[in-house]
This record gives C-alpha cells, structure tokens and sequence, in this order.
C-alpha cells in the first residue's frame, strides 16, 4: 500500500480578489508538503474566493479550510501555520477561520487511473 500520495488543502473565503493569489498557492502548497512529510509533487490546492459567508453574526472576511490526506495529519501544528499563512496573505483574523481535518483512508482516494490503496 503507498501512502505517499494526497494531500489538498481547499480554501473557501468571502475575499472576492487578492493581488497575490500565486503566492497564496505556493506557499500552502510547500508548507502541506512540510507539514505531511510527502511530496509537493502530490499536494493539491484550491482556492475559491468571494463565497458568501457570515460568520460570528457578521460579513466580515472569513475561511473554511478542509484539509485531507492519508495519514500524517497534525491538526494543532497544521491549523496553526495555516492560519497564519492566511492572516498574512489574506488578512482575515485567525479568530475568523475554521479548518476540518479529514485522515482519508488510502482505498478512498483515487490517483492515476487506481487508488492510493
């Protein structure tokens, strides 16, 4: 069974447009990969901006974080670094960020024609 493989980290936020979206990327991209111990070659990224979210009572600028991955989850390290990436990037308030961790199970994730295992 290889468990190398799969990592993504989905960002859904009510900011509708940000100058720096490529670097956003990359840098979610190479710390998942840090922070899971596999491959960059194998983390996935999206990011879908100008959601319409309420939050805490207000529109203020908000993210839904889903992180997923076969093994290596550390969801006190990750939502930590993560939420910082996107304080920086973005400017949201970490208080204004929620994150779901989800430890997938190797045969439920497909890749490359087959799964993980």
């Amino acid at each position: 069974m290889i468990l190398i493989g799969m990592p993504l980290i989905t960002i859904k936020t009510s900011i509708k447009e940000f100058n720096n979206e490529e670097t956003l990327l990359k840098k979610l991209s190479s710390s998942l990969a840090e922070l899971t111990a596999k491959p960059e070659k194998y983390v996935m990224v999206l990011i879908e901006k100008g959601k319409a979210m309420m939050f805490s009572g207000t529109l203020e600028g908000s993210c839904y974080v889903e992180v997923k991955s076969i093994g290596s989850i550390d969801p006190v390290k990750m939502s930590s670094l993560i939420s910082l990436i996107l304080n920086e990037e973005l400017g949201i308030d970490k208080s204004r960020i929620y994150i779901n961790f989800d430890d997938v199970e190797a045969k439920n994730w497909g890749y490359n024609g087959s799964t993980f295992g």
